[in-house]
């Protein structure tokens, strides 16, 4: 059962960790771009949030290279992409600046997708999950690898009231590409 905040529409919190990065010498780590299995993988996830009709209204994005070119090659999967966001805060935040991200987008925005990293993303879906479908929170607590997408769902007037054990998490998808 879904915990209620107030009510409102069913609302749904996208959480897409980066697909996995390359470690080339010399480059800083907000520039370190994709790697071989991490441009294999980013298409997968946005497959994978068309096949589940998960697709989002609007999409937050960190402005690490890795994180952008995941969005990109997630989103080319789709007829129409949404807007998107790009937010420094997104880069190794912590759940505060997650949550303040967030609770910033408009109240008509029913699914919202984050792209970041860890280990951010891990701690904000186990904070906002106060239940999980299946195993789906100790999958999370246990490892929240690489293109891993969780689905945090709730009823609510607006982002501002999204908090602490309000949400059900509903999904957590680990999309991998295959190698051609």
């Amino acid at each position: 059962m879904i915990a209620r905040a107030g009510t409102g529409p069913l609302r749904r919190l996208v959480v897409l960790r980066h697909a996995k990065s390359a470690w080339p010498d010399g480059v800083e780590d907000h520039r370190r771009p994709l790697g071989p299995r991490g441009l294999r993988d980013a298409p997968a996830a946005g497959r994978a949030l068309a096949d589940a009709d998960c697709l989002p209204d609007l999409a937050l994005c960190s402005t690490a290279v890795r994180a952008r070119r995941t969005w990109e090659l997630a989103s080319a999967e789709w007829g129409t992409p949404p807007p998107v966001r790009y937010d420094r805060r997104l880069y190794a935040a912590g759940v505060p600046e997650l949550l303040e991200a967030v609770r910033e987008a408009p109240p008509e925005v029913e699914t919202l997708l984050v792209v970041g990293h860890n280990p951010g993303l891990q701690e904000l879906v186990l904070e906002l999950a106060g239940d999980g479908l299946d195993d789906t929170l100790d999958r999370v607590r246990t490892k929240f690898p690489t293109s891993a997408i969780a689905v945090l769902s709730w009823y609510g007037p607006g982002w501002p009231a999204l908090g602490p054990g309000v949400a059900l998490l509903t999904s957590l998808t680990v999309p991998r590409g295959r190698k051609e």
